[in-house]
């Protein structure tokens, strides 16, 4: 049986611009796409009605209702289906996404240079889903994952944006890469690899010889990394980008023109709890792109 796409939807700009977007990537990836509302009023949807939850209840089947004749008439290709469900949202997502293949949540959009402005039900869910879970800010278009065309319009006929992935390889994820590549392939896509190094301390008199050294060891070690998804995935034109700073820092920077950005999660397993990770929570408050953010399991060698 296939995993669906999950979209969470509440109505809101960024809710409907996610379902657009997650319709589009269940069309790509040849899956269903399921729409869901999590309502918390304490009742389930077929128990009988009290008056103090008709409305919003109402409400809540109008935004479904009206969400799934407009995705349908965009895209009849694709198998969809709505779900009303009696929990609180994060839990809801999260227990949807157990059975999903991709999570889809909607983000604020914010004025300045920045592009996101996730919430807390966005930022929990991030936190402890299993699949890949990606945002898409308020506004997002179809055509904004396109180059512009040749009058510098937005088109949907135009190639994809180049997918960007955040890539550690002294601790490669295959999951991250998987669904890099995967989506990179899907779209026909050019693949840029980021990988940002730090210098360590060093005397000043080393300091260039040290840097020249660093940086090599992280060129050869990022293309050691990705050499056998090179032979997976051969259509993939693949850009490594190695530069010396912060991962965030230099996420934001190769990623203001692409068309997917996607980094990596590490489960926890400590009695800390799930978290996000500082550079995904960079990159999921300031990238204007959809972000995805993939859970990986990793345990530190030897």
């Amino acid at each position: 049986m296939l995993r669906p796409v999950v979209v969470g939807l509440d109505g809101s700009p960024e809710s409907l611009a996610a379902a657009e977007w997650a319709a589009g990537e269940a069309l790509r990836r040849g899956l269903p796409l399921r729409l869901l509302h999590a309502w918390e009023g304490g009742m389930a949807p077929d128990e009988p009605e009290l008056p103090e939850l008709a409305a919003p209840r109402l409400r809540a089947r109008r935004i479904l209702r009206g969400a799934l004749d407009r995705l349908d008439e965009r895209r009849p290709q694709v198998h969809m289906s709505a779900e009303q469900v009696t929990r609180p949202a994060v839990e809801a997502l999260v227990a949807a996404g157990d059975e999903a293949e991709l999570l889809v949540l909607g983000s604020r959009a914010f004025g300045g240079i920045g592009g996101f402005m996730a919430g807390s039900v966005a930022l929990a869910t991030v936190a402890r889903a299993v699949p890949p879970v990606v945002l898409v800010r308020a506004g997002q278009r179809v055509e904004d994952e396109h180059v512009p065309d040749a009058e510098g319009l937005r088109s949907a006929r135009t190639p994809y944006r180049d997918v960007v992935v955040g890539v550690d390889p002294a601790r490669p994820s295959d999951e991250l890469l998987a669904f890099a590549f995967e989506s990179a392939a899907l779209r026909k896509a050019p693949l840029r690899v980021v990988h940002a190094w730090q210098l360590p301390y060093v005397p000043a008199a080393l300091e260039s010889r040290a840097r020249n050294a660093v940086g090599a060891a992280a060129e050869r070690a990022l293309a050691s990394a990705l050499g056998p998804w090179r032979e997976k995935y051969p259509s993939v034109e693949v850009c490594e980008v190695v530069r010396e700073g912060s991962p965030a820092e230099q996420l934001l920077h190769v990623s203001r023109d692409a068309g997917l950005l996607a980094v990596g999660r590490r489960i926890r397993r400590a009695r800390l709890g799930a978290h996000i990770g500082p550079v995904a929570h960079a990159v999921l408050h300031h990238v204007r792109c959809p972000v995805a953010v993939v859970s990986h399991d990793w345990a530190p060698h030897g």
